[in-house]
C-alpha cells in the first residue's frame, strides 16, 4: 500500500495516543479521518474538534459509506488494545480489508524518511518528545510521532518540512520491529508486557532484534548496564560514552554536565524535574550532536522544555501545595519517579495516589511495587485498572496493600480521593498511573487551588 494514494482513513481504538497521532497527521495530508472509540475523552473530544468524526457505539451501520468495499484509497487501520469480538472490526476482515496495526503505518510512513526511534519499557516518551524538541527549536526540524502530548506543542504529532522523523518505538507487542531507524535509542529494558512475552528473555531479545534493524552506517545508543549493548552508551550518572556529571537541584530546577569523550557541555539547565529525565536528557544531547546540532541551541531548547503531559506535570505549585501528576505504572518507572520527588522536596510530608494497571503486570511485580509504595508517607491505592485484561482470582489492591510496609495506607475510590485532599490538604500530592486516574486531575487541581 502507497501512503501517497491514501484519501480516506478509519482508525478502530482511535482515542489512543498513538493512534490519534495518526489521524491527525493524515488528516494533516488532507484525508478523510474518522473512527471509533470505547469511551469520550478530553482527548477524542479534541480530535472531534478539529474535525475528525468519531463514535463511540460498536454498531457497523455508524461506518461512513467510504468503506463500503476495499479501496486503494482507503487505509484502516487498528490497535491491538480492542477486542476480538468488536463488531466494527470484523466487519472490515469481512468485507476482505487489509488492516493494519499502528506499528506497521509508521513502518509504512519512516521507510523513506530518516528516522530517529526511541524505545524502552519507561523513558521513551519523555525522550522522544525531548529530541523533537531539540530538532524543533534549534532550527533543524523534523516530524514526530510521540506516545504522549508534547506541552510545548500541545499535540502528540509534529510536522516538519525536512525528511527527519522521531517516533517512539513501542515494545508492546513488537510493534517496533517494523521499523528501519538511522538512530536507535533505547532507554530501558526492565521487564514488562509478560502477558505478551511470556518471560524476561523473550523481551530482551526483541529489543536486540530491534537494535538489528538499525540501517547500515547508523547508530546504537543504548543506557548503559542493559543486558545489550549499541555503539554508543549512555548514563544519567555513572561513567558511560556519554553521561552526566556535578548534577545540582538549585532553586527547584535541575542543572548538570553534560561529558562525552570530546567535549564538555557545562551547567545545563532542565526544563523538567527528575534524576531520571537528566539520564533522558543525555540521550538526547547524544542525538542532537550525532546531527551536528550547534551546542548553544541544544542548550536553549533543554533550558525551554516542558516535557509532556502526565510526564512529572506540575499541576499545582503554590506556598500551600505542590501537585504533581505521572504516567508511572511499573516499578522502576515508580521508583525513580518517586526518588526524585524526595530530592526536590526532603522535607515535604509525600502523598501518593497510585492505580495499578493490569492485573497481569499488578501479579508479576507484586514484590517491587510493594516496596516502592513504601517510600510514600500516606499511600492512597485505587482499584486495579484492568484495560484490555479480565479480572485475575487473588489479584486485587487490597492483596498489594496488605504487602506494603507503611503505617499510613488504604485503598480508596476515585470520591475517597477527592474527599482526602479537600480535608486534609495535603502539601504535596501525586497522582501516578496509566489508567484512568487522569480523571482525577481536574478536580484536584480545582481543589487544591481554592
Amino acid at each position: 500500500m502507497s501512503i501517497d494514494q491514501i484519501k480516506q482513513v478509519y482508525l478502530i481504538g482511535i482515542g489512543g495516543i498513538g493512534m490519534s497521532g495518526l489521524a491527525r497527521y493524515f488528516q494533516h495530508l488532507g484525508c478523510k479521518v474518522s473512527g471509533y472509540d470505547r469511551t469520550e475523552t478530553d482527548l477524542t473530544s479534541t480530535l472531534v474538534e478539529e474535525g475528525i468524526a468519531i463514535v463511540y457505539h460498536d454498531d457497523v451501520n455508524l461506518i461512513p459509506s467510504e468503506f463500503n468495499q476495499p479501496s486503494e484509497e482507503s487505509l484502516v487501520i487498528f490497535t491491538p488494545a480492542v477486542p476480538k469480538d468488536l463488531k466494527i472490526k470484523n466487519y472490515f476482515i469481512d468485507k476482505g480489508f487489509d488492516i493494519y496495526k499502528r506499528s506497521q503505518v509508521l513502518g509504512m510512513i519512516s521507510a523513506s524518511r530518516f528516522t530517529i526511534g526511541v524505545a524502552g519499557t519507561h523513558g521513551k516518551t519523555t525522550t522522544s518528545t525531548m529530541i523533537a524538541h531539540i530538532l524543533k527549536d534549534s532550527g533543524y526540524d523534523c516530524s514526530a510521532f510521540l506516545g504522549g502530548i508534547s506541552s510545548n506543542y500541545n499535540t502528540n504529532v509534529l510536522y516538519g518540512d525536512n525528511d527527519v522523523v522521531v517516533v517512539e518505538a513501542d515494545e508492546y507487542d513488537r510493534s517496533f520491529l517494523t521499523l528501519h531507524p538511522n538512530i536507535a535509542v533505547i532507554t530501558s529494558a526492565d521487564a514488562d508486557h509478560l502477558d505478551i512475552y511470556g518471560d524476561e528473555s523473550h523481551l530482551i531479545d526483541s529489543f536486540k532484534m530491534y537494535l538489528d534493524r538499525v540501517v547500515d552506517g547508523g547508530h546504537r545508543i543504548v543506557k548503559k548496564g542493559l543486558p545489550f549493548s549499541g555503539d554508543i552508551s549512555y548514563s544519567g550518572s555513572e561513567q558511560a560514552d556519554a553521561h552526566a556529571e556535578n548534577v545540582q537541584v538549585i532553586d527547584g530546577e535541575f542543572h548538570f554536565d553534560y561529558v562525552n569523550e570530546d567535549l564538555r557541555i557545562a551547567n545545563i539547565k532542565l526544563g523538567i524535574a527528575g534524576l531520571h529525565n537528566i539520564e533522558n536528557a543525555v540521550a538526547a544531547i547524544t542525538v542532537a550532536l550525532l546531527l551536528g546540532i550547534d551546542q548553544d541551541k541544544i542548550v536553549v531548547a533543554l533550558a525551554n522544555f516542558s516535557g509532556a503531559k502526565r510526564r512529572f506535570e506540575f499541576i499545582v505549585r503554590s506556598e500551600n501545595a505542590v501537585y504533581i501528576d505521572d504516567y508511572a505504572h511499573h516499578p522502576e518507572e515508580l521508583r525513580a519517579f518517586l526518588s526524585s520527588m524526595r530530592k526536590l522536596y526532603p522535607t515535604k510530608k509525600l502523598t501518593v495516589v497510585f492505580q495499578p494497571h493490569l492485573f497481569s503486570r499488578t501479579r508479576d511485580f507484586v514484590d517491587g511495587f510493594a516496596e516502592v509504595l513504601g517510600m510514600a508517607d500516606e499511600l492512597l491505592l485505587m482499584e486495579i485498572y484492568p484495560a484490555r485484561e479480565l479480572p485475575i482470582e487473588g489479584v486485587t489492591s487490597s492483596w498489594l496493600l496488605e504487602k506494603i510496609d507503611l503505617e499510613n495506607k488504604r485503598v480508596v475510590s476515585p470520591q475517597d480521593v477527592l474527599e482526602y485532599v479537600k480535608n486534609e490538604k495535603p502539601e504535596l500530592v501525586v497522582t501516578v498511573g496509566a489508567g484512568d486516574i487522569d480523571r482525577l486531575v481536574k478536580p484536584l487541581k480545582g481543589i487544591l487551588q481554592q
